[in-house]
């Protein structure tokens, strides 16, 4: 089931949309997948509109060059950010604690993972797993600070 609000102020709006599964680990990969993929969408029509506003012109080819963009990217991130969480909260589960470890394992899997769909090979794999954990890791270490 799914439901939503738009609440907030004008210097920090939030949107919040909310669909069950019934599986918590199908909840949070299906959040993490709209929420990222969402904020890819939209930076992709701000680069897109950014370089049609500089070349001077807009024409009907650059509307489904843009529209083909906003999918593949907020498809794309979309699905990176699924695979995190779902990971992350996977090895929560496994692990029993929640801590900096699931981050760390989530990105490592992730990154691992995107770098394999993306044809790359052996140490590019692992070298990627590493930036994916690194980068997960001192995430999750900033919102310890905040």
């Amino acid at each position: 089931m799914a439901s939503g609000s738009i609440s907030g102020s004008l210097s920090s709006p939030k949107v919040e949309v909310i669909i069950d599964t019934g599986n918590p680990f199908l909840n949070l990969t299906v959040d993490g997948f709209l929420k990222i993929g969402a904020v890819a969408l939209t930076r992709s029509v701000a680069e897109d509109t950014y370089n049609i506003i500089r070349k001077g012109n807009v024409s009907s080819n650059d509307f489904e060059k843009t529209l083909k963009k906003m999918c593949k990217e907020g498809a794309y991130w979309g699905t990176i950010a699924g695979v995190y969480v779902g990971m992350q909260y996977g090895s929560e589960r496994v692990l029993g604690t929640r801590d900096w470890k699931n981050a760390m394992v989530g990105g490592a899997v992730t990154g691992a993972l995107a770098s394999a769909v993306s044809n790359n090979k052996g140490d590019k794999i692992a070298i990627d797993a590493i930036t994916g954990a690194a980068i997960a890791t001192a995430a999750e270490f900033i919102n310890y600070l905040i």
